[in-house]
């Protein structure tokens, strides 16, 4: 997927108008956001597990080498292989090779976000090798020939009937007649078409929600059976992961877990929460023959010890996007890359740079309710801030925009200016707004008002507010 967030206000501007949009995202609040408020509910030491995990992967990220090489060994030891990749385009040649070398002509996948970050099925099709998305938000994406909306529910901007419509037009092979108005009825037809994948697959590839240095394991959180049978059914195995995600031992990776799920989806845990280590045994009645690792660096090195250091702590839980008004009112696709939200906000200009995704970390209202629910307390706002610094100094940011900078700079340092204008401009915008109580319509804020209204103020300045009450007392 070539990046296109330099097309994020042409992106977000469409989708604000995409009804069908609307209507899909519009289930987030009353599905991710309630259902992690009761999880956290029913949690008492949930804020404790919280400062455990953040703990875990700082002292991991402060001695990330360590933690990798001891990754090496165990994987090996326990029969597999592991392959760095420095950059994207090394992480695609090791994988391509592995496929050539088992002969591959179908490869199956589980989720996987690095998989997305690299473009690996494109690259797999350019050489004559057919990837089969086997999650089923990831399928009704491939079908659609789109990317990803969301990183742990793909296809969240789709509605049912889009669905259906969808498999009505390329399942030729079935009915046209059949019954598809459940859930249930579209999930059954999507398992139906992918269960010859499944068996005919000569690899298969998964993501790593986590990696364990004790044991040299991987572990994927899903909530559906494809990514164990895509682990189990291949001759061959192949993880993709980055190389943050790599914790200590199995008592850390069980901390994470227990803030991974509630803070997804609100579940206690996922359905299926899978550990792999090497290949098959001996004795072992299933599982593939081959078991390979590649780890994908791309730019995490260089955020180390950076003031963008904290973002590799993400464990790709999407609370921030849930709970993001944002993201909620134009989506996934608006972000232009595969990371959206306010994590996408942060991680893709670390990853592709400000000059490429300089608009996402101004895709922010800076409400602070990404921070507040993130499970590994990552300041995102914050980072955020450092890069509209960063734009602003490499002179990105628009001649407008500065000039108004400019102008409320000069008068924010002149206290009694400053105070002479709002004492003039809140009693006025009072007085025009009192009729209708907002604002539809603002000089030099067609931004802003294009697309929501702007409560009118109540006649007095915060100051003034304040002096009376200072006075009372």
């Amino acid at each position: 997927m070539k990046p296109q967030s330099r097309a994020f206000k042409t992106n977000a501007t469409q989708a604000l108008t995409n009804e069908p949009l609307k209507k899909a995202l519009g289930g987030i609040k009353h599905g991710f956001v309630a259902n992690r408020a009761r999880a956290r509910a029913n949690l008492p030491e949930f804020e404790q597990l919280r400062d455990e995990a953040k703990a875990v992967k700082e002292h991991t990220l402060a001695h990330l080498d360590l933690y990798l090489e001891e990754y090496e060994k165990k994987v090996t030891a326990s029969g597999g292989h592991v392959h760095w990749a420095p950059t994207a385009s090394d992480a695609r040649e090791a994988i391509l090779k592995i496929c050539q070398d088992a002969g591959a002509k179908t490869v199956t996948k589980g989720k996987t976000m690095i998989g997305e970050e690299i473009a690996i099925n494109d690259y797999l099709e350019d050489a004559g090798i057919t990837p089969v998305e086997t999650d089923l938000g990831e399928y009704l994406i491939q079908i659609r020939n789109e990317a990803p909306s969301h990183i742990i529910a793909p296809a969240i901007h789709l509605t049912k009937d889009q669905v259906e419509a969808d498999f009505r037009k390329l399942h030729t092979s079935l009915p046209y007649d059949r019954v598809l108005e459940e859930p249930a009825q579209l999930v059954a037809e999507a398992r139906k078409m992918l269960r010859e994948q499944f068996l005919a697959a000569d690899v298969g590839i998964t993501g790593a929600n986590l990696l364990i240095a004790e044991t040299g394991t991987s572990v994927i959180v899903t909530n559906e059976g494809n990514g164990d049978l895509t682990q189990c059914l291949p001759r061959v195995h192949i993880v993709i992961a980055s190389i943050e995600k790599t914790v200590p031992t199995l008592e850390d990776a069980n901390t994470i877990l227990r803030v991974l799920a509630r803070s997804a989806t609100g579940q206690e845990c996922s359905t299926y929460t899978t550990f792999t280590t090497g290949p098959k045994r001996p004795e072992d009645p299933d599982g593939p023959e081959e078991y390979h690792v590649v780890l994908l660096d791309n730019g995490r090195t260089e955020m180390l010890g950076s003031e963008f250091h904290d973002m590799l702590r993400c464990i790709r839980c999407g609370a921030c996007m849930n709970h993001c008004p944002v993201y909620g009112a134009v989506g996934g696709h608006a972000y232009g890359w595969v990371y959206p939200g306010p994590m996408g906000a942060v991680l893709t200009p670390s990853l592709i740079g400000i000059d490429e995704a300089g608009h996402l970390p101004n895709a922010s209202t800076f409400c602070g309710r990404c921070e507040a629910v993130c499970p590994m307390r990552i300041p995102l706002p914050k980072m955020m801030r450092h890069y509209r610094e960063r734009e602003y100094e490499k002179g990105n940011t628009p001649h407008r925009y500065k000039l108004g900078l400019k102008l409320w700079a000069f008068a924010a340092k002149r206290y009694r200016l400053y105070q002479a204008l709002t004492g003039l401009a809140i009693p006025l915008m009072a007085r025009f707004g009192k009729r209708s109580g907002r604002f539809r319509t603002i000089p030099l804020a067609g931004g802003w008002t294009r697309h929501r209204d702007l409560p009118a103020p109540q006649g007095k300045t915060f100051q003034q507010l304040w002096r009376e009450k200072e006075a009372k007392s």
